[in-house]
Parts: C-alpha cells; sequence; structure tokens
C-alpha cells in the first residue's frame, strides 16, 4: 500500500483507506467489515495509525522554530542561532529615608543597609504586597548624626544566593539555577579560589565573543527548561577557565515581573548596621518614613514564544552589527534598550535635506513618553559596538501625531437603554482602539474605515455614523526667545477652503502684542503652498478675525509642514510643564500615517461622540420630514480653544534674545549674537 495513504490525520479516513486495501485482497473476499470482528481490529489499526502520524507530525513540527510549540524547543532552537530571550524582569523604584543616630553612642561613623529586603509594600486599596530588595550593601556617612539614604534603587523580588565548586573531574558539570523568574540583569557572579578563600572575582556577563581573550573574567548565560537558567564560563582561550575547586557564588533575584508594577506605599523592612571594635551592631531605631521617588515600575513578564520566534531570526540576520535600519531596530529592543516598546529608525539621506553619516533613532518607551537623556546617552555608547564607524546615531525625541474625532452617532430609541450608555459604549470601544497594538508602533495607520465599523457594531441600536476627523501636533516654543518654528505632519493638507483658515491653533503671545493671537493660513493660487498669518478674535467663537501680521512662516500642503519665521513668542498654552503650540489641520485622506519618527496616537480625551435620534428608523418619522442632518465637513471654529490666561508679556532686551532654528527632524542650530545659547529641545514638536 503507497506510503502516501496515510498523510492524512483524520482517523475515519485513515480507516477507510486500511478497509479498501484489505477489500481488495482476495484472502478477505465476503467479510463483512463492518459487522465483524474485523472492525474492532481495523479500528485498533487506524488508532495506531492515527497516533503514530500525529505524534510524527508533531516532531517535525517541533524541529522548526515557527511550528514549534513548546518553549523548551522554541528556546532551543533559538539558542541554536545565538539568541537568549529577555528574562522576567522585576519592578523598580527608587527610595528616600533617613537614619537619627542621637540614640548610638558614640555616633557611628557610617551605616550601612544590607543587601536582600529592605522594604515591604501595600497595593492601593490592599490589592496585593510586594518586597523590594538591593542586591549590594549601600554605606553612607552620618553627618550631624543623620545618616541619609538618598535615591535608592530598589527591585520587587526575593534575593537568593547559590553556590557551586568546580571539580575538574566532572566533565558533564553544569550550573543551572534552580529557580523561575529570575531577572537576568541583576544576576551577580563572583568566583573564590575555593570554598575557604576570601579574596573574591567577579565576573561580568557576556553575549558574544567580541573583545574577550583568554584571560577575560566573563560567563555566559542560556535558558534551559521550565525558565530556569544555566550559567557557564570560558575554556581558556574565549574566558578564564575555571580551576578545580573554584567556588562560584551566584546572587540573583527572583520577581513576580509585572505583577509588581503600580506600587507607591513602603515600609521599612531592611537591616541597617555598623561595626566598632569589631563588632557588628543592628540599629533599631531613628528611622525615618520611606519615601518613594515614583511608584514602582518596568516589571515584565518572561519574553513570550512568539516574541523569540520574530526576533531570533532577525538578531541572526543583524549578525552582530548595525548597518541597516532594520539592524538598529532588532538590536536595539533585544540587545541594548529590552523596554522599547516601539522603535522607528530612519538613515540622513531620507531627508529633504540630506544629512548623510547619521542614522535617526526615535523610540517609544513601555513606561513614560521620552526618553531620559541619561538613558539616550546609554544607547548610543552600547551602539558603539554594532555601528558602522563614521555613521552617527540620533536619538531624537518621541514626536505625537494626534487624531482627534467629532462623531455623530444615530441610533434607534426602540433599542438603547439610554442615549449615556450608547455614548458610553462607543467610547470604550474607541479607547480600545487606541490603546490596541494597531496604533501604539511607529509606522502605524488610523485605519478610518475599519474605526467607523467599530463605532457602527458598538450597540445593536447603531445605525450609522457621520465621523469627521482632523489631526493635531503640539509645537513646543521657547519663551521670551526669537526663534524659527518648523513642524510637520507627516500627510497631506486638504485645503477645504481658497480664502484661508485651512489649519487652526491654540492662542499664543508674542512680543510687542498685548492679545491673543492664533495662526492662519492662506494658499498661492497652485494650492501646493501657501502663506501664514497671525490674526486675533474678540472671542474664541468669533467669525470676524482681524490679522495682525501677514507673511510670517510658509505651508506646505503636500509634505504637510508648517514652518513659522523668526518670532518672539512669550507665552503658549500650558501642557507637561511645557509652553506648546496646539496646531490642528484636516488630512487630505482619513487614513492617516505615521511617518518615519511620528507616533500616531487617537487622542478620545479631545474626541466627542454625540448621539443623534434616528427616527426614520425608530419610526417616529417614517417620512424623513424632520431628519437631523449631520455634515461630513469640519465646521465650527476658527480657531482651537486653549492659550494663555492673564499672562502679562514678557519684556524682553536685545540683549535677552536669542535666534534658534529648529528643523523638521528635530536637529537645532544656533545662529544670530556669537555665544547664544540653545535652550535643549526649542521649537520641537512633541
Amino acid at each position: 500500500m503507497p506510503l502516501v495513504n496515510f498523510t492524512n490525520l483524520d482517523f475515519e479516513e485513515v480507516k477507510s483507506t486500511l478497509t479498501e486495501y484489505l477489500k481488495s485482497n482476495s484472502n478477505f473476499t465476503d467479510y463483512d467489515f463492518e459487522g465483524s470482528n474485523l472492525s474492532s481490529i481495523l479500528d485498533v489499526l487506524a488508532y495506531n495509525t492515527y497516533i503514530t502520524s500525529y505524534n510524527a507530525n508533531m516532531v517535525a513540527n517541533e524541529v522548526f522554530i515557527d511550528t514549534a510549540t513548546l518553549r523548551e524547543n522554541v528556546i532551543a532552537l533559538a539558542r541554536n542561532i545565538g539568541y537568549t530571550p529577555k528574562s522576567r524582569k522585576a519592578a523598580t523604584s527608587s527610595i528616600t529615608f533617613f537614619v537619627d543616630t542621637t540614640n548610638i553612642t558614640p555616633v557611628p561613623a557610617s551605616l550601612t543597609l544590607r543587601k536582600g529586603t529592605v522594604v515591604a509594600s501595600q497595593g492601593v486599596f490592599g490589592t496585593g504586597s510586594g518586597s523590594f530588595c538591593i542586591l549590594d550593601d549601600i554605606t553612607v556617612p552620618v553627618v550631624n548624626k543623620i545618616a541619609s539614604f538618598n535615591n535608592i534603587p530598589i527591585y520587587e523580588g526575593v534575593v537568593v544566593e547559590k553556590n557551586f565548586t568546580y571539580s575538574d573531574r566532572n566533565p558533564q558539570q553544569k550550573f543551572i539555577l534552580p529557580n523561575i523568574g529570575i531577572d537576568t540583569e541583576l544576576i551577580r557572579v563572583s568566583v573564590r579560589n575555593n570554598s575557604s578563600a576570601t579574596a573574591t572575582v567577579k565576573y561580568s556577563l557576556q553575549d558574544n565573543l567580541f573583545y574577550i581573550g583568554s584571560e577575560s573574567k566573563v560567563y555566559f548565560l542560556q535558558e534551559v527548561s521550565d525558565e530556569r537558567y544555566e550559567l557557564f564560563f570560558g575554556d581558556g582561550s574565549f574566558g578564564k577557565k575555571l580551576e578545580d575547586q573554584n567556588y562560584i557564588t551566584v546572587t540573583y533575584l527572583t520577581s513576580n515581573g509585572d505583577a509588581g508594577n503600580g506600587f507607591s506605599q513602603f515600609s521599612f523592612n531592611g537591616r541597617i548596621t555598623y561595626t566598632r571594635d569589631g563588632n557588628e551592631y543592628t540599629v533599631t531605631s531613628g528611622i525615618s518614613l520611606v519615601t518613594p521617588e515614583f511608584s514602582s515600575r518596568g516589571g515584565s513578564a518572561i519574553e513570550g514564544v512568539e516574541s523569540v520566534r520574530k526576533y531570533a531570526p532577525k538578531i541572526y540576520a543583524t549578525q552582530n552589527r548595525a548597518v541597516t535600519a532594520d539592524d538598529y531596530e532588532t538590536l536595539i529592543p533585544a540587545r541594548i534598550y529590552p523596554d522599547t516598546e516601539s522603535i522607528s529608525v530612519f538613515g540622513g539621506e531620507e531627508l529633504n535635506p540630506p544629512q548623510y553619516g547619521k542614522v535617526f533613532i526615535s523610540i517609544k518607551p513601555k513606561f513614560g513618553d521620552f526618553l531620559p537623556n541619561l538613558i539616550k546617552e546609554n544607547i548610543k555608547l552600547k551602539l558603539k559596538k554594532y555601528a558602522v564607524a563614521g555613521v552617527v546615531p540620533e536619538i531624537l525625541d518621541l514626536k505625537y501625531l494626534y487624531i482627534e474625532i467629532s462623531s455623530k452617532i444615530y441610533y434607534n430609541t426602540n433599542l438603547a437603554p439610554s442615549p449615556a450608555n450608547v455614548s458610553s459604549i462607543v467610547s470604550n470601544n474607541a479607547s480600545k482602539y487606541a490603546n490596541s497594538t494597531e496604533l501604539n508602533k511607529y509606522g502605524a495607520r488610523f485605519k478610518y474605515s475599519k474605526f467607523l465599523k467599530i463605532i457602527d457594531d458598538s450597540h445593536p441600536s447603531v445605525t450609522s455614523n457621520i465621523t469627521v476627523m482632523k489631526m493635531r501636533r503640539d509645537l513646543r516654543v521657547v519663551p521670551s526667545t526669537l526663534a524659527e518654528y518648523q513642524i510637520g505632519f507627516g500627510n497631506q493638507f486638504h485645503i477645504a477652503n481658497n480664502s484661508g483658515y485651512n489649519i487652526k491653533s491654540s492662542a499664543f503671545r508674542i512680543f510687542g502684542v498685548t492679545e491673543n493671537l492664533y495662526l492662519g493660513d492662506i494658499p498661492n493660487s497652485e494650492g501646493t503652498t501657501g502663506s501664514l498669518f497671525f490674526f486675533s478674535l474678540p472671542n474664541v467663537g468669533s467669525q470676524n478675525p482681524s490679522i495682525v501680521r501677514s507673511n510670517v512662516g510658509t505651508i506646505d500642503y503636500i509634505n504637510g509642514i508648517i514652518t513659522i519665521n523668526a518670532v518672539n513668542i512669550t507665552a503658549g498654552m500650558e501642557k507637561d510643564g511645557q509652553q506648546i503650540i496646539e496646531i490642528q489641520a484636516t488630512p487630505l485622506s482619513n487614513d492617516v500615517v505615521g511617518l518615519q519618527d511620528l507616533y500616531l496616537q487617537l487622542d478620545t480625551s479631545n474626541s466627542t461622540f454625540e448621539m443623534v435620534s434616528d427616527e426614520i428608523a425608530s419610526g417616529l418619522d417614517p417620512s424623513a420630514s424632520s431628519y437631523i442632518v449631520s455634515s461630513s465637513y469640519a465646521e465650527g471654529n476658527l480657531v482651537r480653544v486653549g492659550g494663555p490666561e492673564n499672562v502679562t508679556p514678557t519684556v524682553v532686551t536685545t540683549a535677552d534674545i536669542t535666534t534658534t532654528n529648529n528643523s523638521f527632524t528635530g536637529t537645532t542650530s544656533t545662529s544670530g549674537t556669537s555665544g547664544g545659547s540653545t535652550p535643549s529641545g526649542a521649537g520641537s514638536g512633541y
């Protein structure tokens, strides 16, 4: 019988194939295959064939990383191409407290906070508890009888210590850490000559063989079964080889991952000591309340199987070098900054004008909106061992492109519990879409038709919707500074009115003008570019503008770029401690794309969902004589609400003015008076 007949995994088809085979054999002529005992034998044979085929198929699947389902197999396949999955990550916070040593006589010169558990925490409203630790002793001096422990980083979890004794008589010896939930970034490894020796040598983790000599004190790490980790050391060629009876001490942290996030109330639970006359004493009084710098954050689960499938082949393709944009997009989240939620990388040659020899990187962190400067510098430093010489990486601040929705939702009053109930459901569904992975990434696209369907499917009472959308960027200004500003939307603008006022801005003030001003535009005859002007209004809802200054900048409708000539803006709208101007435009296409370093966000807080009774569907007005018509085009005020309130314009002199220029890519150059300084982030959008 041909083997191909047994490739099907369906039990009934396997049995049918066996039956047909026996019927064709003359030895089984006139047998009743359904009613005789032979039917039971065929069931056993078919079941055995079914199980064998299923096992063979599953074994074949587990050989390839794309089809393997067991984590141990996926990890083993990834290990073959040099990829180590990211471990569970402990949540972290920072605490400050002090110790009053008045009751200690004589006052010690210093106090030491011992490694291990430092504080215990209770979640908000009593939801869960956590233990936070440090992995190394921290010693601080006592000044004026006070020992201050400032900004101490703490990690959620329990400190564990594991010891091994190396034997050169056991070539198969393995160093496996028995616990799960280990944060591999917090592992400490030290080696002594033997168990009775006191001198220790610290070993550092390495993930490749570059820059490793025969005496390098390094260890390597790999994940094995059940989410545990195995350490192994050098062989004398790559890394220092262990000697017989070497005593290895591994200190590590086992954490609860993302379950440790969100703790903000801490109580001291650690051990503080001091030494006098060779004796160690424990401090039990004078310890102040613990003040956290921020709620615990950054905890995450071990890297999932799907993530390993995605990144392992890409890491292998990079070959530990950063040449193409894809290399940077793979190396940074996988090897350099694991807290990357989304990343965009593009070469300077893609800009207009080009900036050759540079690569621009924009990173959306998992926690927060922007990368701190210290982390930026660390990323650039770590990139040096991967990047090609002569290529300069530039890490840009995150730039948000906001989408705002104004939706009129028609509903059947017979099917809706209440308008507020339906509106709440629609708003919640919009928020879910706003927080989905479809938008929260670089290169995202707002899919207009899909969003309309989300609204229509939110409740059985919804009959239709008329949804108008606009896009917005926030221009960050430098108050009382003469500066040129440029901000890009990455999408073509729609020109609704050739007489102007296609863009809208929030209010701002400029030097020499006491009233609130707004930004307006007027297209040129060809309809691809236009000029900008400043105007004022008696009130926000007025339709009678007064132009204060003309030709204050240009607008490129095709590329979606607004350029404002040098102007001294004294006040704008307050947001996150920054002075900004909100600028709004209507996109030519309702499918808005996040270009290059623009991070697309659906701003539900500035969106409206208004319920409109569909009297035709409700049967109240079958002739549609009083049907409420909603416009499909943006209407309303000439400006956006918001701006400086009761602000006295700052009086500056010529000596106070610094001229800056801020380009679309976020770079800043200084011109004007010699020696003038440019404030960090001047004029950039965010």
